[in-house]
């Protein structure tokens, strides 16, 4: 069962307890739920069910669900809640998770919260909070495992049971020296399968190179990917660790990742709440809608210049949306290409041409196959060989230029600090918009009058 038919599921069965009264019922299976399925649960829900699902909740778990949600419902549940709830909701939970709930907070609020915790706490979530929520620093999780390299593994085991529990997720304890700086990674299956007199420089790993804190979140994602990780130590700049990412964190920067290129390319917010207010969506959406509308008065500001063309050729105007159609697709096709290698970090000036002239070429290639098909078909249609011959020659221009528009775009919104998979699919429409009519109907103009 995917995640969607396990919402649905979960949806359809809490309904049922509701409906029915099981009131109780419906709140042990409420609390059951891991925070993240809970998330999703409230996200799935109208306002008014939310709000009473919300008030099933205990306490305890609040914290938890809460860093799970997007922003917005998030916010809303948040200013529903008195402050000594939010201080309550805010105890047990892990230092890099407070950190994210901490910075949804209002300042008064976080204030107090930062207050009721003891002096090691307080300053162990300073620490994460010092550093972007988007980078490795605001992911790590500050409690970590450290031991030296010159102690022996049976020093080692009666460390560990002597702390009595160990942080979740961990695969390897952190090597350092006496003034914490990072050595090593002493894995624990190494640990369970050697002998207890070996000392730990002898069996630690240096091959997991630690990852500065300043790191952005998606260089991690590619240090995860690239060295198959499932833990790294982070080291600030004086390489003391201060903590360590592990591998779900990393999945929840790549799922993040992929609802905001989903959401962008409609020029939607990745944090929106599906059942927000009809005027507050409605305000947002129309943005995009507003800047699409300045776009294709433009189109038809250049179809205005040929209007005599298409008064006297009435078959242009049939023909007329084919060109920047396929200008569009051949478009999108490389814009998403680019916007994908410039997200992986795959693409520099010294390939950055190359690359080039592999989109032209494919281009060109695909706009001298599909002219002949399109050429052939309009004679077909119309009988008139000038006439395919004018769109074929439109559709191999703007196939062409669509292809440069779909390289260039993305690039040139990174250098200006736009997010391209936020602006590319407008900027690109109406290039191909412009050039597709341009180049049909002053063809048409040129060699059919």
């Amino acid at each position: 069962m995917d995640t969607g038919d396990h919402t649905q599921a979960n949806l359809a069965l809490l309904r049922e307890r509701l409906d029915s009264g099981r009131m109780r019922s419906a709140r042990v299976m409420v609390n059951s739920m891991r925070p993240a399925e809970l998330a999703r649960l409230l996200e799935s829900l109208p306002r008014r069910e939310r709000a009473v699902l919300w008030d099933m909740v205990e306490p305890g778990l609040e914290g938890d669900v809460l860093v799970e949600l997007a922003d917005e419902v998030s916010d809303d549940l948040i200013e529903s809640m008195r402050t000594e709830d939010l201080i309550l909701a805010a105890e047990g939970m892990e230092a890099d998770d407070l950190a994210d709930l901490l910075a949804d907070l209002p300042e008064a609020v976080t204030r107090e919260v930062l207050q009721s915790l003891d002096a090691t706490d307080r300053d162990r979530i300073q620490q994460v909070l010092a550093y972007d929520e988007d980078s490795a620093g605001g992911l790590m999780n500050i409690d970590i495992v450290t031991v030296r390299p010159d102690v022996t593994l049976e020093v080692v085991a009666r460390y560990l049971r002597a702390h009595g529990e160990m942080p979740d997720g961990t695969d390897a304890i952190f090597v350092v020296n006496r003034n914490n700086e990072y050595l090593g990674s002493l894995f624990l299956s190494r640990v369970l399968i050697t002998d207890t007199d070996a000392l730990v420089s002898s069996i630690m790993s240096t091959d997991v190179l630690p990852i500065p804190a300043h790191t952005s979140s998606r260089q991690v994602v590619w240090e995860f990917e690239n060295r198959d990780l499932l833990s790294a130590p982070v080291v600030d700049e004086n390489h003391h660790v201060v903590g360590r990412i592990t591998v779900d964190d990393v999945v929840d920067v790549i799922r993040d990742e992929a609802e905001h290129s989903l959401r962008s390319a409609a020029g939607l917010d990745e944090e929106d709440d599906m059942f927000a207010p009809v005027v507050k969506s409605a305000t947002r959406r129309a943005i995009w809608l507003g800047v699409n509308l300045i776009t294709a008065f433009l189109a038809a500001a250049v179809v205005d210049q040929f209007q005599t063309t298409l008064d006297k050729i009435v078959l242009l105007a049939v023909l007329m949306p084919v060109v920047p159609s396929m200008g569009g697709v051949a478009g999108t096709q490389s814009l998403t290409i680019i916007t994908r290698a410039i997200a992986l970090g795959q693409i520099d000036r010294t390939n950055a041409r190359g690359i080039l002239r592999k989109e032209l070429a494919v281009a060109l290639f695909n706009g001298a196959a599909w002219a002949i098909v399109v050429a052939t078909a309009t004679f077909l249609w119309f009988g008139d060989w000038m006439i395919g011959g004018v769109i074929a020659a439109a559709l191999v221009i703007n196939l062409f230029v669509a292809a440069f528009a779909g390289f260039s775009i993305p690039l040139a919104l990174k250098r200006l600090g736009i997010d391209p998979a936020l602006a590319g699919g407008v900027v690109l429409t109406t290039i191909t918009d412009v050039i597709g009519y341009a180049a049909f109907l002053g063809l048409g103009a040129a060699l059919l009058l």
